[in-house]
């Protein structure tokens, strides 16, 4: 074998571990888990619950679980008006809505993608009117992490997106603090770009192994080198 067998082996290795597409593309989401929006019962005007969410759970009670499925946040509809004249009683408009006081307060929800994906912007269209209550929230988790954005302008609806993530994972989390002057968050599509990787992350312990086991195929290889030159 020749002096490049090595670094030719360890470089095939690293490629099959490491490699994935760099493009960046919107990554889909196999399924959501969250707390049903708020509506009548918690004294609002209309009812801004997922109605027609299609995983288990309760969609028109104010702030049941729901899990296993998707609905108002991914269904590629993005509200181009107001909350005030988008939403009714029946509670089939586009928004999720909850109320932070006597609802459901800082609202988490767990994004699933079936694969492991890694993360590198996430786009939240909401409502920030400022009317009844509402407006964007005080502060934004992402993974339990407190993130930099930059809400839309009061009085009007926008997307805040909020990027340089770089998530690794087959599941992710958005968790919304609601501001004290205004206890309503409504919220009508997220997004996520990024890439998928697919498969299992490894554990720390695994990458440990891969990299001792390149080790010991390199050392062998030297060693095989070593007798066929003396031979």
């Amino acid at each position: 074998m020749t002096s490049y067998g090595k670094p030719l082996l360890i470089g095939a290795a690293c490629a099959a571990i490491c490699s994935a597409p760099s493009q960046a593309v919107t990554l889909l989401v196999s399924s959501y888990d969250m707390p049903n929006g708020d509506g009548q019962a918690h004294s609002g005007s209309f009812n801004y619950w997922d109605l027609n969410y299609s995983g288990a759970g309760t969609t028109n009670v104010d702030g049941a679980s729901l899990s296993g499925g998707t609905g108002d946040l991914t269904d590629g509809v993005v509200a181009g008006d107001f909350w005030f004249n988008l939403e009714n009683v029946a509670g089939t408009g586009p928004y999720v809505g909850w109320r932070g006081d006597v609802g459901v307060s800082n609202p988490l929800i767990t994004f699933n993608f079936g694969t492991v994906v890694a993360v590198s912007s996430i786009s939240i269209h909401m409502d920030n009117s400022h009317a009844g209550g509402v407006g964007a929230p005080s502060s934004i988790l992402i993974d339990g992490v407190v993130q930099a954005f930059t809400a839309p302008a009061v009085g009007t609806i926008g997307t805040v997106t909020i990027g340089g993530l770089n998530l690794l994972g087959s599941s992710h989390t958005i968790q919304f603090f609601q501001d004290s002057s205004f206890v309503w968050t409504f919220v009508s599509e997220v997004t996520f770009d990024g890439r998928v990787v697919g498969g299992a992350v490894p554990e720390p312990a695994s990458w440990a192994m891969m990299i001792a086991g390149l080790g010991v195929v390199g050392i062998a290889m030297r060693r095989r080198k070593m007798a066929i030159r003396f031979a």
